[in-house]
């Protein structure tokens, strides 16, 4: 490991993240009122310290700082929502170093299914999860090819798709994340959300 200072403050920034966002989702206050405040400044902090850190060292990847302090970078870009600049450039990053088998194929593939979700298009792996109408947490709709999404899903060291969604709901019982009160009306504040910040058009 070339970083180890660099890989403790990775893991110390993903950590402060996983917090408050736990703390946020046992108050049931996640998914109730679009992007919470709280979470979306930890969010925005974290990525301006990621893009300072990219610009001096590259992606932070496994040689770098360990197998935990390059998901930790993950992670932190993963959560950058509001950063569509970001995460698009880090999508080269992370895809051209799990080519070389610097980080998991996953990373790369959570990150492209979350791009693609904010710009509206169907995502490959699945990945990303969102309540519906049912009140239950779900794959997010429009998966490209869903008869070959568990073949993808293998290919970056994923799990079927159907043990993805019984852990997701688990997880949700368990941090206590309720379904949106009104889940029309946050589907409208997510798409003007993201026309705002540039994800779409």
């Amino acid at each position: 490991m070339r970083h180890p200072e660099l890989r403790t403050e990775l893991l110390e920034l993903a950590a402060h993240d996983l917090r408050v966002r736990s703390e946020i989702a046992s108050a049931g206050q996640l998914s109730q009122a679009g992007y919470h405040p709280q979470m979306q400044e930890v969010h925005r902090r974290n990525a301006e310290r990621l893009r300072a850190i990219l610009a001096r060292h590259g992606w932070p990847d496994e040689d770098m700082v360990g197998p935990d302090g390059a998901e930790a970078a993950w992670l932190i870009v993963q959560h950058a929502i509001g950063d569509p600049a970001l995460q698009r450039q880090s999508l080269e990053r992370v895809q051209r170093a799990a080519s070389l088998g610097a980080v998991p194929g996953w990373q790369a593939a959570f990150l492209e299914d979350r791009i693609r979700f904010f710009e509206g298009r169907p995502q490959l792996y699945g990945t990303q999860f969102d309540w519906d109408e049912s009140g239950q947490l779900s794959p997010a709709p429009d998966i490209e090819d869903p008869a070959g999404v568990d073949a993808r899903r293998r290919s970056v060291g994923l799990e079927p798709l159907a043990e993805a969604t019984r852990r997701h709901r688990e997880r949700a019982a368990i941090d206590n994340e309720r379904p949106p009160a009104d889940p029309a009306a946050r589907r409208r504040e997510l798409e003007e959300w993201a026309r705002r910040v540039g994800w779409r058009r």
